[in-house]
């Protein structure tokens, strides 16, 4: 099993940054990805943004990129979502993945809302 936690929602102004976090912990190596997901009142889950974990690689949906950046410290077995240029289509609760070979694991959500 793989638990996440994230951190890091808030309140934050059209145009702002915030940066959230995801500590994963438990059966660690067993996970392939890490990626972060959103989802707005009435809306679909929306993928936003997956790195592998052997090799590195980083994707992005269409949506976010060139304003959010994913990136991963494996000391410390976080994952971040660094977002910038906020805009209020940006407001949603942010989940937290991991995928192993069978299973996908989900963190609770943290809030984010843009908003004057």
């Amino acid at each position: 099993q793989v638990q996440l936690v994230e951190s890091g929602g808030g309140l934050v102004q059209p145009g702002g940054s915030l940066r959230l976090s995801c500590v994963a912990s438990g059966s660690i190596f067993s996970i392939n990805a890490m990626g972060w997901y959103r989802q707005a009142p009435g809306a679909q889950r929306e993928w936003l943004t997956r790195i592998i974990t052997d090799g590195g690689s980083t994707t992005y949906a269409d949506s976010v990129k060139g304003r959010f950046t994913l990136s991963r410290d494996y000391a410390k077995n976080t994952v971040y979502l660094q977002m910038n240029v906020l805009k209020p289509e940006d407001t949603a609760v942010y989940y937290c993945n991991a995928k192993s070979r069978y299973k996908d694991y989900w963190g609770q959500g943290t809030q984010v809302t843009v908003s004057l």
